[in-house]
């Protein structure tokens, strides 16, 4: 197997994995597969941690998820695929971030974890085992990944700032006890 040969393989386990493991996520907020709440009760926790309006909230994220990772696994439209996954876990890692760093604590490691790995195949590309590449890279432009990235970055840090404004709205006046009782 030459180096390039290997690169195309692990671009492909690196877009199956992170790619089925969002769609996935994305399918339990938006259908309720895989012990998920659907969008229903995706919409309500969504409320409860500041993206409002929370329905519209599920949706968005869920679809970034589920299209998103389903794209990148099959390797078509990968900048835009691993931009809008890469959001998604931005504003789920904005969710966790009160709670550090590692994810047996509640922290946001998963979600910056995946972001990561769906942006740098976003900037990396999807290789030669991909739809893109058997479409002749028309989803897949050059120009294309710092456009989507861009695009991406400016919404979510619209989002996420917004649900920030609410988190602190919503704890203002509000004081920690000084002594435990």
């Amino acid at each position: 197997m030459t180096c390039y040969d290997r690169r195309d393989l692990g671009l492909l386990l690196l877009r199956l994995g992170t790619g089925g493991v969002l769609a996935a996520h994305g399918t339990q907020k938006l259908f309720g597969w895989f012990g998920g709440h659907g969008i229903e009760g995706t919409g309500q926790f969504m409320e409860s941690v500041g993206y409002a309006p929370g329905r519209q909230s599920a949706m968005a994220a869920g679809l970034a998820e589920a299209g998103g990772g389903a794209l990148l696994a099959l390797g078509l439209a990968t900048p835009a695929a691993g931009a809008a996954a890469a959001g998604a876990m931005a504003g789920a890692a904005a969710v966790h971030v009160p709670n550090g760093f590692f994810a047996q604590s509640g922290g946001y490691e998963y979600a910056a974890g995946l972001g990561l790995t769906a942006a740098g195949l976003a900037v990396a590309g999807p290789g030669r085992l991909s739809l893109d590449h058997a479409f002749g890279h028309v989803f897949d432009r050059g120009w294309m990944v710092p456009v989507a990235l861009g695009v991406t970055a400016t919404a979510t840090a619209l989002v996420v700032g917004a649900r920030n404004r609410r988190v602190r709205q919503r704890t203002e006046g509000e004081q920690e006890a000084l002594f435990d009782e």
